[in-house]
């Protein structure tokens, strides 16, 4: 945990099939959610197809909305594509660079750096993504994987744009799993990435917050936040359900309600 406030981020992926179960969805975690929302920030992910929908839930409320992909090019011969400088005047938060994206998509680290620049660019706050295939974690080269990996982002982030950057370490072989990383396993792995962003920003470097996503769940996500360096989770599929949801806020605010200050390591 840093000194910074702690933040969820529910990444729908491609759910709900309709506009009415997102916006369901959407009212459902307002409803239980939005009291946490002031001691926890909270940010909701869905396709690009709801996030109008969903931002007229959201306005008004301490609730933030984010989009889970982006284009580097503001705009041209790009079909299907959708833009960083699109985004900003839809939502404050886009994903960059998630283990979804870069196995069924090809993107590489190269391409994910493009898509953080333009977003930070944009004045987007972007959550990158940063993790280890099984086989990198089997045969002990997770840390590796991930410090190229946080190389590759901190190379085109700026100084002034650090606090615009969230780094979510998701070890690939847990999402969608049911296995989730061992808690020593994501401390250790996360304070790799600590440790790349001081060698690039010294002292600065604390306003990054770190998250962890790989199968995150309400009987979990205490033991994640509670670790060093954690300031809190990107939630996929249990995002879904918004009494799930709800009680990881609850229980990441009751987390931090009794820290006393901790900082990051």
């Amino acid at each position: 945990m840093s000194p910074q406030r702690p933040l969820l981020a529910a990444n729908w992926k491609l759910n709900p099939v309709t506009a009415e179960a997102a916006a369901e969805l959407a009212r459902g975690v307002l409803e239980r959610g939005e009291r946490l929302s002031t001691e926890v920030d909270v940010v909701l992910c869905p396709p690009y197809c709801w996030l109008l929908g969903v931002a007229e839930i959201l306005h008004g409320s301490r609730v933030e909305l984010g989009a889970q992909n982006c284009y580097w090019e503001p705009s041209g011969a790009y079909t299907g594509e959708v833009s960083a400088a699109m985004l900003a005047g839809w939502c404050r938060w886009v994903i960059v660079g998630h283990s979804e994206r870069r196995s069924h998509f090809g993107e590489t680290d190269e391409m994910v750096a493009r898509k953080l620049a333009a977003a930070l660019e944009s004045d987007l706050n972007v959550i990158a993504c940063v993790g280890e295939q099984a086989a990198d974690f089997d045969s002990g080269r997770s840390a590796e994987t991930v410090a190229r990996q946080t190389d590759a982002l901190l190379g085109v982030t700026e100084l002034q744009r650090l606090r615009q950057l969230v780094i979510a370490y998701e070890p690939v072989w847990a999402i969608g799993s049911g296995r989730s990383a061992e808690p020593e396993h994501a401390y250790s792995t996360m304070r790799v990435i600590r440790q790349r962003l001081r060698e690039r920003f010294d002292q600065a470097a604390i306003e990054v917050r770190l998250l962890y996503g790989g199968s995150v769940k309400a009987a979990n996500v205490a033991g994640y936040v509670e670790l060093p360096n954690c300031d809190g989770c990107l939630i996929g599929g249990a995002s879904l359900d918004a009494i799930e949801f709800s009680r990881m806020l609850a229980a990441v605010a009751e987390v931090y309600s009794g820290a006393g200050g901790r900082g990051a390591e």
